[in-house]
């Protein structure tokens, strides 16, 4: 009969901390989001305004790091990135990531 006892009383005491382990997260509502990571633009892929809504032309001399566009080209800013775009077709000549 003690072997029963102690064996219940060892049970007793052992079992309610485990449930904590068992428990449903409660995040209080907040719903995650991902944020995919790395540059969304490459070279040679075409610029669509779409995928950067505020992007804006920017003049180099205005900004360190960037040269003189050749001809058909200028820069454009998406975000923290200077582009290199063709005007007349979109097409992405260079990417400076970061340069602001």
């Amino acid at each position: 009969m003690n072997k029963y006892l102690t064996a219940a009383l060892a049970a007793a005491l052992v079992l309610p901390a485990a449930a904590p382990a068992f428990a449903k997260p409660d995040n209080h509502g907040q719903h995650v989001s991902v944020v995919a990571k790395g540059n969304p633009f490459r070279k040679g892929q075409r610029f669509e305004p779409a995928r950067a809504p505020h992007y804006t032309v920017i003049n180099y001399r205005g900004h360190r790091g960037l040269k003189a566009p050749p001809r058909g080209y200028h820069w454009v800013r998406s975000g923290n990135d200077a582009l290199l775009v063709a005007i007349s077709t979109g097409v992405i000549a260079s990417v400076i990531a970061n340069s602001f």
